[in-house]
């Protein structure tokens, strides 16, 4: 019998908290709650859980110090995080992406979407960290190590700014990736980029892979995430 993935919770809200709860003992997970920042941070360094949910606004210390403290910090970097947010917080949840948390949600949420979200970011996992030489999506081909991208037997011409975003894009399938992280990313992969409006990469990668690919899905007031393929069947 595999063991429980173990979910910290760090929420203020009674009632919130209660509600989560709940359906983590539904869902088959053990969760742990904190009601402030800085106890929240100290169980983070103790118990060392396999995910934290963390809200923005808590006493002591924000969430998204937390997760600054989280993500400079070695053993705990590679902790996934999914942050809590009110509406009108946008600027917080791309600052909260941008330092490194996994997804978002924002208040007020279905619990059952929540822990839709914690499985996705538990599977992903690791996965991310290990870039495959192809990743094939649908009738496309992206060849990493000879920055290709194929449909069928045909060459899809693309700039190094675009193959460097869509890779980006594809590796981190399901997330949420602002418009400073896919610069950054580009500039990591020595992808030189005349334009830096993100924006107008993404408008021309759609426009290269036909009129009718969906997949990469603006979210807006953040950036932009690669929908996974059971998402797109749905539709």
């Amino acid at each position: 019998m595999s063991q429980k993935k173990r979910i910290l919770l760090i929420e203020d809200e009674e009632d919130i908290a209660a509600l989560i709860k709940l359906q983590a003992e539904v869902s088959g997970y053990k969760l742990h709650v904190e009601v402030d920042g800085i106890n929240g941070y100290r169980a983070i360094e103790r118990e060392k859980p396999d995910l934290v949910i963390l809200d923005i606004m808590l006493p002591g210390q924000n969430g998204l110090d937390v997760c600054r403290k989280m993500k400079n910090t070695p053993e705990l970097k590679n902790i996934p995080v999914i942050i809590l947010s009110a509406k009108g917080e946008e600027l917080d949840i791309v600052l909260g992406l941008e330092l490194g948390a996994d997804d978002y949600i924002a208040k007020p949420f279905s619990a059952k979407i929540l822990f839709s979200r914690i499985k996705t970011v538990l599977r992903r996992g690791k996965e991310a960290e290990k870039v495959p030489k192809a990743i094939k999506f649908g009738e496309f081909n992206l060849e990493v190590d000879r920055y290709l991208l194929r449909k069928g037997e045909a060459i899809i011409p693309m700039t190094l700014s675009e193959f460097g975003i869509l890779k980006r894009l594809l590796v981190n399938r399901g997330k949420v990736l602002t418009r400073n992280q896919l610069l950054d990313d580009v500039n990591n992969d020595d992808a030189f980029i005349v334009d830096r409006n993100i924006d107008v990469h993404i408008a021309s990668l759609r426009k290269k892979l036909g009129p009718n690919f969906q997949w990469i899905e603006t979210v807006r007031g953040v950036g932009y995430r690669f929908q996974e393929i059971r998402q797109l069947e749905k539709k």
